[in-house]
Protein backbone atom coordinates (compact mmCIF):
# COMPACT_ATOMS: atom_id res chain seq x y z
CA UNK A 1 0.00 0.00 0.00
CA UNK A 2 1.59 3.33 -1.07
CA UNK A 3 2.12 6.07 1.50
CA UNK A 4 2.38 9.86 1.29
CA UNK A 5 4.09 12.19 3.72
CA UNK A 6 2.36 15.54 4.14
CA UNK A 7 4.52 18.30 5.62
CA UNK A 8 2.67 21.09 7.43
CA UNK A 9 3.87 24.71 7.24
CA UNK A 10 5.27 24.37 10.79
CA UNK A 11 7.45 21.46 9.66
CA UNK A 12 5.37 18.73 11.33
CA UNK A 13 4.89 15.76 9.03
CA UNK A 14 2.17 13.14 8.80
CA UNK A 15 2.45 9.89 6.88
CA UNK A 16 -0.77 8.42 5.50
CA UNK A 17 -1.35 5.17 3.66
CA UNK A 18 -3.33 5.22 0.44
CA UNK A 19 -5.12 2.74 -1.72
CA UNK A 20 -3.57 2.22 -5.14
CA UNK A 21 -5.16 4.76 -7.51
CA UNK A 22 -6.60 6.92 -4.73
CA UNK A 23 -5.88 10.63 -5.08
CA UNK A 24 -3.58 12.31 -2.60
CA UNK A 25 -6.54 14.54 -1.65
CA UNK A 26 -8.77 11.53 -0.94
CA UNK A 27 -6.09 9.96 1.24
CA UNK A 28 -5.64 13.22 3.17
CA UNK A 29 -9.34 13.76 3.80
CA UNK A 30 -9.95 10.11 4.67
CA UNK A 31 -7.28 10.38 7.36
CA UNK A 32 -8.65 13.71 8.65
CA UNK A 33 -5.48 15.56 7.74
CA UNK A 34 -5.69 19.30 8.38
CA UNK A 35 -4.56 21.59 5.60
CA UNK A 36 -6.52 20.02 2.73
CA UNK A 37 -10.04 21.46 2.49
CA UNK A 38 -11.19 19.84 -0.77
CA UNK A 39 -14.33 21.95 -0.96
CA UNK A 40 -15.31 20.57 -4.39
CA UNK A 41 -14.74 16.95 -3.39
CA UNK A 42 -11.92 16.36 -5.84
CA UNK A 43 -13.54 17.64 -9.02
CA UNK A 44 -10.74 20.10 -9.88
CA UNK A 45 -13.00 23.11 -9.40
CA UNK A 46 -11.88 24.90 -6.21
CA UNK A 47 -8.09 24.68 -5.69
CA UNK A 48 -8.50 24.11 -1.93
CA UNK A 49 -6.32 21.00 -2.07
CA UNK A 50 -3.24 22.89 -3.27
CA UNK A 51 0.09 21.31 -2.33
CA UNK A 52 3.76 21.83 -3.09
CA UNK A 53 5.38 18.67 -4.43
CA UNK A 54 8.82 17.96 -3.01
CA UNK A 55 11.30 18.71 -5.80
CA UNK A 56 12.64 15.14 -5.86
CA UNK A 57 9.17 13.84 -6.85
CA UNK A 58 8.13 16.38 -9.49
CA UNK A 59 9.44 14.51 -12.52
CA UNK A 60 7.57 11.35 -11.47
CA UNK A 61 4.14 12.99 -11.67
CA UNK A 62 2.10 13.20 -14.85
CA UNK A 63 1.99 16.56 -16.62
CA UNK A 64 -0.45 19.18 -15.41
CA UNK A 65 -3.72 19.25 -17.37
CA UNK A 66 -5.02 22.61 -18.62
CA UNK A 67 -7.85 22.80 -16.06
CA UNK A 68 -5.49 22.13 -13.15
CA UNK A 69 -3.04 24.69 -14.51
CA UNK A 70 -5.77 27.34 -14.68
CA UNK A 71 -6.96 26.64 -11.13
CA UNK A 72 -3.45 26.88 -9.75
CA UNK A 73 -3.37 30.53 -10.85
CA UNK A 74 -6.08 31.26 -8.27
CA UNK A 75 -4.75 29.51 -5.16
CA UNK A 76 -4.90 31.28 -1.79
CA UNK A 77 -1.19 30.65 -1.17
CA UNK A 78 1.43 31.57 -3.72
CA UNK A 79 1.68 29.36 -6.78
CA UNK A 80 5.17 27.96 -7.14
CA UNK A 81 6.73 25.85 -9.92
CA UNK A 82 6.07 22.73 -7.81
CA UNK A 83 2.40 23.57 -7.08
CA UNK A 84 -0.19 20.91 -7.83
CA UNK A 85 -3.75 20.07 -6.84
CA UNK A 86 -3.69 16.97 -4.67
CA UNK A 87 -7.01 15.82 -6.16
CA UNK A 88 -5.21 15.39 -9.47
CA UNK A 89 -2.39 13.21 -8.12
CA UNK A 90 -3.36 9.55 -8.40
CA UNK A 91 -1.10 7.62 -6.06
CA UNK A 92 0.34 4.36 -7.34
CA UNK A 93 3.08 2.09 -6.08
CA UNK A 94 5.54 4.15 -8.16
CA UNK A 95 4.71 7.13 -5.94
CA UNK A 96 5.15 5.28 -2.65
CA UNK A 97 6.91 7.73 -0.33
CA UNK A 98 5.67 10.87 -2.12
CA UNK A 99 6.27 14.04 -0.11
CA UNK A 100 3.75 16.89 -0.36
CA UNK A 101 4.13 20.18 1.46
CA UNK A 102 1.01 21.99 2.59
CA UNK A 103 0.66 25.73 1.95
CA UNK A 104 0.02 28.29 4.69
CA UNK A 105 -3.66 28.54 3.71
CA UNK A 106 -6.19 27.16 1.24
CA UNK A 107 -8.77 29.98 1.31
Amino acid sequence: MPAITFVHPDGKSERVETADGESAMQAATRHGLGGILAECGGNAMCATCHVYVDESWLARLPAIADDEDALLDGTASERLPNSRLSCQIAVTSELDGLVLKLPERQV
